[in-house]
């Protein structure tokens, strides 16, 4: 299972994009909004290596702290049975010591740690590109609510393509893992 967090900003990510001659496209959006929706992501992989699923947790103006990595922990662990191997970057929340004396309380939980700096290893960072630069590139939402409809809306669409889910692990050399 690999797990990540990331976080989606008010400002949209532009991108090049497309319109008839002499329209030039003109994207509004609000200046100076603090606002954010960060988000945890875990893909996991069955022990068949059958299925591949995204579960997320978006947070509207939040950070991912401990708290809420438990919670989302808690909340994997009713939807996937048996013990779970957590492939996690080296972000400070993961190493915190009360999230690994909650693992070692909670059975069932082992994380092992990518080497630092190693995104390209890590397939959350390729579905959080898949959602930023392709879903989300180009949108101006209003406020935070709007954003995280809209990210509601593609994660939806994430979770029904299989394939696309798989092609994330296929797209690093971790992808041994799905043979």
């Amino acid at each position: 299972m690999f797990l990540d967090e990331s976080g989606l900003l008010m400002a949209p990510l532009v991108r090049r994009t497309w319109a008839l001659r002499g329209q030039t496209p003109v994207l509004w959006q609000r200046t100076r909004s603090s606002e954010k929706v960060s988000a945890i992501a875990a893909l996991t992989v069955s022990p068949r290596r059958h299925r591949v699923r995204v579960y997320v947790s978006l947070l509207a103006n939040r950070n991912v702290r401990t708290p809420q990595l438990r919670r989302f922990l808690g909340a994997l662990r009713r939807h996937v049975r048996g013990p779970m191997i957590l492939i996690w970057d080296r972000l400070s929340v993961h190493r915190a010591k009360p999230l690994r004396e909650w693992m070692a309380h909670h059975r069932g939980f082992d994380a092992v740690f990518l080497p630092p700096y190693s995104p390209d290893l890590n397939p959350v960072e390729l579905f959080w590109s898949w959602l930023k630069y392709h879903r989300l590139a180009n949108f101006a939402a209003v406020d935070v609510r709007q954003l995280t409809r809209e990210a509601r809306k593609h994660l939806r669409h994430a979770r029904q393509r299989h394939s696309l889910l798989r092609s994330f692990i296929q797209g690093t050399p971790l992808s041994s893992c799905l043979d």
